[in-house]
């Protein structure tokens, strides 16, 4: 049961609080309407982690009015994700906001500090593929993740991944970004026994049409132990690797 509820069924269990209140708190938690968005305040009780904002197609003051309305709902640490330096320069007087550049990312108060069972990994083929990664990165590092980073280790010169063995191997979870054909994911497959999370990315020529080549390759990975998200949707990834590896805290 999460904390915060389990903390109210306390108080009225010890007689802090009547019940009537504590029926209050609970009814008040589901989201908070600030006309252009319901913002869902109640995220974190269901999910274990608070919601995240997404930045793309939204105006600067309508991010600055869903952070707000977080941090009025006690949100301390707030994630914005595909957001264009343009848009940051706007909101960077939010107070305490740190801008991630290449992944695209800002975050309104701390990083969670890293609880995790284990390491995440986070592998790209190529250097391209960097953005994409560091927007898993940085969204597992702020879930309270230790990362550690391999990039440019993809196939073509497999022994940049060999050299790395033993971060493969002792990885709680893996996270594998590639486009052109994908290969990546299946060899990280076969060499560790961990969940393998594949990400596909829109790197690549003609052929590799804007990430799909990468994405049908991936999914029909031989490795038993790949799953994959959507083209370019590192958040999805560095999201989903943060739940393996507190899947037991």
């Amino acid at each position: 049961m999460n904390s915060d509820i389990r903390a109210i069924l306390e108080d009225v269990r010890d007689k802090r609080i009547p019940v009537e209140e504590a029926a209050l708190r609970l009814k008040e938690m589901p989201f908070d309407d600030i006309d252009f968005a319901k913002v869902d305040t109640h995220r974190k009780l269901r999910q274990g982690s608070a919601e995240v904002i997404y930045g793309a197609g939204k105006s600067a003051e309508q991010i600055r009015g869903i952070v707000a309305s977080m941090r009025k709902n006690g949100q301390d640490s707030i994630l914005i994700t595909r957001l264009s330096d343009e848009a940051y320069r706007e909101l960077s007087d939010i107070d305490n906001i740190c801008y991630h550049k290449e992944a695209r990312i800002a975050v309104c108060g701390s990083m969670h500090k890293p609880d995790g069972i284990g390491k995440i990994v986070v592998a790209t083929a190529g250097t391209s593929d960097i953005p994409v990664a560091e927007e898993a990165a940085v969204t597992a590092q702020f879930l309270g993740n230790e990362v550690v980073r391999l990039y440019d280790v993809g196939v073509s010169g497999l022994h940049r991944l060999l050299a790395h063995l033993d971060d493969i191997m002792s990885a709680m979870v893996i996270i594998a970004i590639a486009g052109m054909e994908g290969a990546l994911a299946s060899v990280i497959g076969g060499l560790s026994d961990c969940p393998v999370i594949a990400v596909p990315t829109s790197v690549g020529y003609g052929a590799a049409f804007e990430g799909l080549t990468a994405l049908l390759a991936m999914l029909n990975s031989c490795a038993s132990g790949v799953s994959v998200v959507n083209i370019d949707n590192g958040f999805g990834a560095g999201y989903v690797a943060n739940m393996i590896n507190h899947i037991n805290k």
